[in-house]
């Protein structure tokens, strides 16, 4: 007997305009699933179905619905209730106080949807009135009145995540100075205080995924200790990364063509990452260049 498909969620964000639907999305594309921004209710199975083709059954997706749409958002209800495609479907509906949302209308610059030229609170009343029905068959309310950024992503990581979703992911990315700073980094570490095996003739042609150009690089005086204080500093960094709601740290590791010392410590801080439990990997944006 063929083994029974394995159907990813599907999560409808909607709720008040200003209450953190883009925030709740964003948390959950680095959750992993793939995310539509408004997305009329009526396309939400076409959707689906395009994921199924290119990502599998499997992929977890998530679409934002609000007034946005129009007329259409009032088929929101009957997909929601109908389902699609043999996924566990989650509505989540985000609102907040109206004091709080027009704050952030007015940080933001922006004016509410249905505002139709009056005052910010008529366009918020009228999308009360619209969204009562929806939120009450909602299975999840989160309201977002008195919660930061980092306080929403956390409570949408609680409600969403999986474990392996939740752990902390680390790139160590080894460059040459030469060609400029990864403009990602979250850390930048400087190799060029170790000897430089360029100027070892018989280490020259080789890089530092090379065992003889890493066993050099990491053998020099000065480069043991400073694995011995990075690699914990990274790890205790990750862990304060976690509880802010950021899970992807990127490490920069250079040297001055990015071909052998920044090379050989990267790969060795991954391994270290590595047995510290940390989903590291790495990756050398300028090996090959010269």
């Amino acid at each position: 007997m063929a083994e029974p498909e394995t159907y990813g969620e599907l999560v409808v964000v909607t709720g008040m305009t200003g209450a953190g639907r883009s925030t709740a999305a964003k948390e959950l594309e680095d959750l992993g699933y793939f995310v539509v921004d408004n997305l009329p209710p009526a396309l939400v199975e076409d959707v689906v179905g395009m994921v199924d083709e290119s990502h599998g059954h499997e992929q977890s997706i998530a679409v934002v619905v609000d007034v946005r749409s129009g007329s259409f958002f009032e088929s929101l209800a009957e997909v929601v209730a109908r389902g699609v495609a043999h996924r566990r479907t989650t509505l989540l509906y985000l609102e907040a106080d109206d004091d709080v949302l027009v704050r952030r209308q007015e940080a933001a610059r922006r004016p509410h949807p249905l505002q139709a030229g009056g005052r910010l609170l008529d366009g918020l009343a009228r999308e009360r009135k619209v969204m009562a029905d929806i939120r009450g068959t909602a299975d999840i309310v989160i309201d977002t009145s008195n919660l930061n950024v980092h306080q929403l992503t956390a409570q949408i990581a609680r409600s969403f995540g999986t474990e392996d979703r939740l752990a902390l992911t680390a790139t160590v990315v080894s460059f040459g100075f030469k060609y400029g700073i990864p403009v990602d980094a979250d850390f930048v570490a400087d190799m060029r205080f170790l000897p430089n095996p360029h100027w070892v003739p018989e280490l020259r042609p080789h890089t530092g995924r090379e065992k003889a150009v890493a066993d050099y690089v990491k053998t020099q005086e000065g480069a043991e200790e400073f694995l011995e204080r990075f690699v914990p500093l990274l790890v205790e960094v990750g862990k304060g990364y976690l509880r802010e709601g950021k899970r992807f740290m990127t490490v920069a590791v250079g040297c001055t063509g990015g071909k052998h010392r920044s090379v050989a410590m990267s790969e060795e801080i991954v391994t270290r990452l590595v047995k510290q439990g940390l989903d590291a990997t790495a990756a050398h944006r300028d090996l090959g260049r010269e």
